[in-house]
This record gives C-alpha cells, sequence and structure tokens, in this order.
C-alpha cells in the first residue's frame, strides 16, 4: 500500500500550519499503523524535501504518546512480523484531541 499517495500530498498542510491551534482544531490528515504491534502515527502537517522524502508531523502513540516529526521514508522500511508494511487507515477522519 502507498503510505503518500499524490492526493493526500496536495492536501497536506504545510509544517507550522496548526502552530497556534488548540488540539481540539487540529484535523488528522491521515493515519498510518503496524498491523503487528500497537503503533499508530497521526500525520497533521508535512513537507516535501528535496530528495522526495516526507517530514510528517503529528502523534505517535508507541510506547508511549509523543508529538513530534517523522520521516516517511523510515516508516516505508520498518517490516513487521510475515514481512507485515506499515499501512494508511483509507477510512479515517478526526482531530488530533480525538487521539489524544
Amino acid at each position: 500500500m502507498q503510505l503518500m499517495t499524490k492526493e493526500i500530498e496536495k492536501s497536506l498542510p504545510p509544517l507550522g500550519t496548526f502552530s497556534e491551534t488548540p488540539s481540539e482544531d487540529i484535523p488528522i490528515a491521515f493515519k498510518m499503523f503496524t498491523p503487528w504491534s500497537n503503533w499508530t502515527w497521526y500525520v497533521t502537517e508535512g513537507r516535501k524535501e528535496e530528495n522526495g522524502d516526507f517530514l510528517l508531523y503529528g502523534m505517535v502513540h508507541g510506547l508511549e504518546k509523543e508529538i513530534g516529526t517523522f520521516m516517511l521514508s523510515e516508516l516505508e522500511q520498518l517490516t513487521g512480523t510475515f514481512g507485515l508494511k506499515v499501512e494508511r487507515d483509507r477510512d479515517f477522519t478526526g482531530t488530533l484531541n480525538q487521539v489524544e
């Protein structure tokens, strides 16, 4: 599954868009998860880098809940049990405060 589609890329808010916005009003652009564990990434903003990779910003639920940046390429390289890869939840919609 392609994690970053052209549609998502066109609609992805630039980094810093929501820096002054309360979390209840910040929409999640898309959600990614590991089907072999409990890690989930809720992306709210991003920027395409010169090398074609994406620097993404949002909330990560893993060992703890954290807000910060992460690279799309790093998630695309993750491989879990039976060769499973990170997936995108095509049907997810919500705001950041709904997943805090």
